[in-house]
């Protein structure tokens, strides 16, 4: 019998890779002997987090297009050319039965040469607002996975599946306690709890305002869990207290999620998906330094169901502690965000997704 045989492409961010992971796992769960290769950008964190979850990955030299720093697109052309031809001879000698892509800078090639060879392929769009490479993609796409209505001023109608995000197992089935979590970190079961995350590669500005506001958090009796980066690690790691929990990176999320009162956060679209899926009142911060804003767009949709607050970077300085202490002060509100939040989940987005990769797969999982 024909193993089946799949190529995931994304990566570049924790919101490519997670997702990419979740599908995966969720087609080997179906069928073990099935055969998976990733392809990501060299240098970036999926060439270490895929094989660490147990799968093979090959590297693409891509590098997306620098819109603020045009010195910097110079190899762009060369890279591209370089990263197509590659593709080209990994799919044909791989011979995948679909092609599934999350986004990132590896995607791109991986997908448009699997379609101009004819492979079936799938799209996930995790963004409420899409990317340019994703809407070219998708007239040639099976199917466009999305994770919000309205998509169709991006994609073809007649391709849009809505399905959510993946979310990872853990997250999504999460018996531990409140308790058990805080815990964990090092805290008081019996406190409340912030969590502050900045993404994965962690975030300046919330560094800052965090760092300006730590006797916000002390006046009110509050006990803060703060993923700062790895590049800012060194700098604020003096500020770690008894009730103050520094942390490069988190790797165990579903804890945060379970110790954490409110979240203070990035408006990535993994994020916002684990948001919705733990019902979390939070804090946006959408980073203005991403393609197409799409980070605000992704804060908009759930504050427009009142089911987050949100502050622009530019005016974090001026109005995050008001902003805070109205959600903190305010339980009734916060209640109100769990309802919505409920509402807006999506908890069988990856099972969603395999069933169409089954659909479109030349050899069926």
């Amino acid at each position: 019998m024909k193993t089946n045989k799949y190529i995931i492409s994304g990566g570049g961010t924790g919101g490519h890779i997670f997702p990419a992971l979740s599908i995966a796992n969720r087609i080997k769960k179906d069928n073990p002997e099935a055969e998976i290769l990733f392809v990501g950008s060299l240098g970036k964190m999926e060439m270490k987090k895929i094989p660490d979850s147990g799968f093979n990955i090959i590297g693409l030299s891509i590098d997306g297009f620098q819109r603020h720093s045009y010195s910097r697109n110079i190899l762009f052309p060369f890279k591209l050319f370089v990263s197509l031809i590659k593709s080209f001879f990994l799919i044909v000698k791989f011979k995948p039965d679909a092609v599934i892509g999350t986004g990132g800078f590896a995607s791109g090639p991986v997908i448009f040469v699997s379609q101009i060879l004819g492979y079936p392929s799938l799209i996930q769009e995790q963004n409420s607002y899409a990317g340019v490479t994703n809407r070219i993609l998708s007239k040639r796409a099976n199917f466009v996975s999305v994770a919000y209505t309205g998509m169709e001023k991006f994609f073809p109608k007649e391709k849009i599946i809505l399905t959510g995000n993946p979310v990872r197992k853990d997250i999504i089935k999460n018996d531990i306690s409140s308790s058990e979590a805080k815990l964990f970190f090092g805290l008081d079961p019996e406190k409340p709890t912030v969590g502050v995350i900045g993404g994965s590669l962690g975030s300046l500005r919330i560094n800052e305002v965090i760092s300006n506001n730590l006797k916000v958090f002390s006046d009110l009796g509050i006990q803060v869990i703060w993923q700062c980066g790895k590049l800012y690690f060194e700098e604020y790691k003096v500020k770690e207290t008894k009730s103050l929990k520094l942390f490069p990176f988190i790797s165990k999320m579903s804890y945060l999620y379970k110790a954490t009162d409110v979240l203070i956060s990035r408006a990535g679209a993994s994020t916002v998906s684990e948001i919705c899926i733990t019902k979390t009142p939070s804090i946006l911060v959408p980073s203005p330094n991403v393609a197409e804003n799409h980070q605000y767009h992704n804060a908009m949709v759930l504050f427009n169901e009142n089911a987050s607050a949100i502050i622009e970077e530019s005016d974090l300085n001026n109005n995050f502690k008001n902003i805070f202490n109205d959600l903190w002060l305010d339980k009734l509100l916060r209640n109100e965000m769990k309802k919505n939040l409920k509402k807006l989940s999506k908890p069988e987005a990856t099972e969603q997704i395999v069933k169409y990769i089954k659909q479109i797969s030349i050899d069926k999982i």
